[in-house]
């Protein structure tokens, strides 16, 4: 089955053009990348501005809970499906310790606003016009999610986004959030 992807290396309204259904294979490496953050790794730690002026996002601030880190763009037509469903993922297991944590990559932030106002969700998401973190994870397509366990390790790279991989990651998240939360020194 083709995974809906877009190049995110391609931040304007052309990149619509290269937005097609297939999974892309570009090594991290043609993008300027360390290589790519795999599973079982722990997830690099940032801290972004939110798209809604408010206080940063950082993912450390979620430790101790299960993530879904979510790489999106207003230009990505795989992100206007994710988007309302991760919404729905949230709301279902939230209660149990888990957060979307989302990441806009468009260099126009106004651009993300208006397609987030056309499209609200009950997530925050931060801006990072300059594509710094995508070069960090070595992300190759668009969208490119992470699941990431309460330890900070990530469980399950989602490049792309079909309606139909829902169930898949609802299935995963179930299993991380039915395990304890992580026994840490304060």
């Amino acid at each position: 089955m083709k995974t809906h992807t877009c190049n995110p290396r391609l931040r304007h309204p052309r990149a619509l053009l290269a937005c097609i259904p297939l999974l892309l294979l570009v090594s991290s490496a043609a993008f300027g990348g360390d290589g790519k953050v795999s599973e079982g790794q722990p997830a690099p730690t940032f801290s972004l501005p939110a798209l809604d002026g408010g206080k940063p996002i950082s993912l450390e601030s979620h430790r101790g809970e299960v993530v879904y880190l979510d790489f999106w763009a207003s230009w990505c037509p795989p992100c206007v499906t994710s988007l309302p469903l991760l919404d729905e993922l949230r709301t279902e297991f939230g209660d149990r310790g888990f957060r979307v944590v989302a990441v806009n990559v468009d260099r126009d932030a106004d651009k993300a606003r208006a397609f987030l106002a056309k499209r609200p969700v009950g997530y925050r998401s931060a801006s990072d016009p300059d594509g710094a973190l995508p070069e960090r994870f070595g992300l190759s397509t668009m969208p490119t999610s992470y699941l990431i366990d309460r330890d900070g390790v990530v469980r399950h790279v989602h490049p792309g986004f079909r309606k139909s991989d829902i169930d898949g990651l609802r299935a995963q998240i179930r299993d991380l959030t039915a395990a304890p939360p992580a026994k840490r020194a304060r």
